[in-house]
């Protein structure tokens, strides 16, 4: 799963690269899905994954499970009673709120929403350790679908650097190949049902 320049992935068209002016993009990957058929939206195929689970390999379960019981153990995952002004949601225009599919603040997992348009969602994540930001986006081309992932983190502490050197190697060589893996794996099992459906 191949990461890709800082420069090429802030020369997309989207959103985010206002938005998050001045949090720095720690890495950008990029993976191609089949385009068995035309004018799927990231919105379309998160609201079908989000039907079916998406699994991680054994590994990067292990790192993650690992990771919440330090968090809980070390009281790392509390959100910060700043978050109502901290979020990056605050950022958000009238236009940007009208246009989210999801309310801004839903939880996701261990993430909140910030926004989901039709190709591009981004999450937030705060704790004592990190402000960090998951951007996804999806863009049809003419042989395929291009996904994106985007990872953003503003420090939060002195320890924040720390922390990020700790786990980049577990990032970047577990978590993020696996989870793009299991987007890879939701899309097969979504152009699948699609094809089924379509019969």
């Amino acid at each position: 799963m191949p990461q890709i320049s800082k420069h090429e992935f802030e020369e997309l068209p989207l959103r985010v690269h206002s938005l998050l002016a001045g949090v720095p993009l720690l890495d950008a990957w990029v993976v191609d899905l089949p385009r068995n058929r035309s004018g799927v939206t990231l919105d379309t195929f998160l609201q079908a994954a989000k039907a079916r689970r998406r699994t991680m390999s054994p590994a990067a379960q292990a790192l993650v499970a690992i990771r919440l019981l330090l968090g809980r153990v070390l009281g790392w995952d509390r959100e910060p009673a700043n978050f109502a002004w901290d979020t990056f949601a605050a950022r958000l225009t009238t236009n940007d709120l009208s246009k989210s599919l999801v309310p801004t603040g839903t939880h996701d997992g261990s993430f909140r929403v910030v926004y989901r348009f039709q190709n591009e969602e981004l999450l937030e994540l705060m704790n004592s350790t990190v402000h960090g930001a998951m951007l996804s986006a999806l863009f049809e081309t003419s042989t395929a679908y291009r996904f994106y992932l985007g990872v953003y983190v503003r420090e939060v502490s002195n320890f924040t650097p720390i922390y990020m050197a700790l786990i980049d190697p577990f990032r970047k060589l577990v978590v993020y190949p696996s989870l793009l893996r299991s987007i890879c794996a939701a899309w097969t099992r979504f152009s699948v049902e699609a094809e089924t459906l379509a019969d």
